[in-house]
């Protein structure tokens, strides 16, 4: 995931830019809330173009949600200091278990 990790890299940097000069750094400026708030928004907006688009157009629509989404959730992660690749090390240990057993092996504290 190359792309994960260049953006990484640039999420890091806008760690301590100043906040007139990247989207990002006045993300990270305006706090956790915000970037809550943006992840919020983008999930809500993911999930009208699902339900409402049809054909092309949904596909598209589709695509460019789910990758604003993705990238606010990047912003979120390297705000509160975590590895995206740690993410995708988490996707790649539970490949080939099912969920329902995967779910059922989560510590109390982590169930839903």
């Amino acid at each position: 995931m190359d792309i994960i990790e260049r953006l990484t890299d640039v999420l890091n940097a806008r760690r301590g830019a100043d906040p007139k000069s990247s989207y990002v750094a006045s993300l990270y400026a305006a706090g956790l809330d915000k970037i809550l708030a943006k992840v919020s928004e983008e999930a809500a907006e993911t999930c009208d173009a699902a339900r409402h688009a049809t054909g092309t157009e949904r596909d598209a629509h589709l695509v460019h949600e789910v990758a604003d989404l993705w990238f606010h959730t990047l912003v979120l992660l390297v705000h509160l200091g975590q590895n995206p690749g740690d993410v995708l090390a988490e996707l790649e240990r539970r490949f080939g278990t099912s969920g329902h057993d995967e779910k059922a092996a989560r510590p109390v504290s982590q169930k839903p």
